[in-house]
C-alpha cells in the first residue's frame, strides 16, 4: 500500500490592496536608508568645540553661500553651504582641521558671507596682525579675532570688540564700507581701514 503523499499548505493569495501596502512600506524603508547613508557622507569630526550649526533665523533668506576654504584643512577648496552657516561649518565641509592647524587663530563662530575666503592658519604661523609689524596683508573681517583687529593701526581693543559684536549680531560684513555702522568708526577712520581689512 503506497504511503500517503504529504499535502502542501496553500499560501493565501495577497489582495491587490495588500500588495500596494507592502510595496509602499518597502519603498519608504529604502528612502529612509538612503537618506541615512547620505547624511553620514562628508562628515568629519573637527573637535568638541565646533558645536555651532547653520543659523537661518536672522532672515538672510534661503540662498546658499559659496566660500573658499584654504590653509590647514583636510580638503581645501570651494564649497557651497546654506545661508546662515558659520566658519565652523565651512571647516567641517572641508574635511576638518589638518594635523597642523592652529585652531585658536580663527573665529569659528563668525557667520559666512558669499564669496568669502576662510583661511585656517597652521601651527607656528603668525596670524595676520598679531604683533607689531607682523601685519603682512589685509585682515579678514569675517574671521578676525579681537586680538588681530586690535593690532590694526587706528583700532584699539574696545573698537575691535565692537566690530566683533556687530558681526555676531548682524552677520558677516557684506562690504568694508559697512564698518561705518560700527560705533566709533566714522568716515575718516573708515577711509584709513579700507587698505587694512578685507571681507
Amino acid at each position: 500500500m503506497a504511503a500517503p503523499r504529504p499535502t502542501l499548505l496553500a499560501m493565501p493569495e495577497l489582495s491587490r490592496s495588500q500588495m500596494v501596502v507592502y510595496v509602499a512600506i518597502a519603498i519608504a524603508v529604502l528612502i529612509v536608508g538612503a537618506r541615512w547613508v547620505r547624511s553620514g557622507e562628508g562628515r568629519s569630526e573637527i573637535g568638541p568645540e565646533l558645536s555651532f550649526t547653520a543659523d537661518s533665523s536672522h532672515g538672510e533668506g534661503t540662498q546658499d553661500v559659496v566660500v573658499h576654504v584654504a590653509g590647514a584643512v583636510s580638503g581645501p577648496g570651494v564649497y557651497r553651504l546654506p545661508a546662515g552657516s558659520r566658519v565652523t561649518d565651512a571647516v567641517r565641509r572641508a574635511g576638518g582641521f589638518s594635523g597642523g592647524a592652529n585652531r585658536d587663530a580663527i573665529n569659528l563662530a563668525a557667520r559666512l558671507s558669499d564669496g568669502q575666503q576662510v583661511v585656517v592658519p597652521g601651527r607656528g604661523t603668525t596670524p595676520a596682525g598679531s604683533g607689531a609689524g607682523a601685519q603682512s596683508g589685509p585682515i579678514s573681517l569675517g574671521s578676525a579675532t579681537v586680538e588681530q583687529l586690535d593690532q590694526i593701526e587706528g583700532i584699539g581693543p574696545v573698537t575691535a570688540q565692537k566690530i566683533l559684536d556687530y558681526r555676531n549680531e548682524h552677520g558677516a560684513f557684506s562690504s568694508v564700507d559697512e564698518l561705518d555702522a560700527v560705533p566709533g568708526i566714522g568716515p575718516t577712520r573708515l577711509a584709513e581701514l579700507k587698505e587694512l581689512v578685507e571681507l
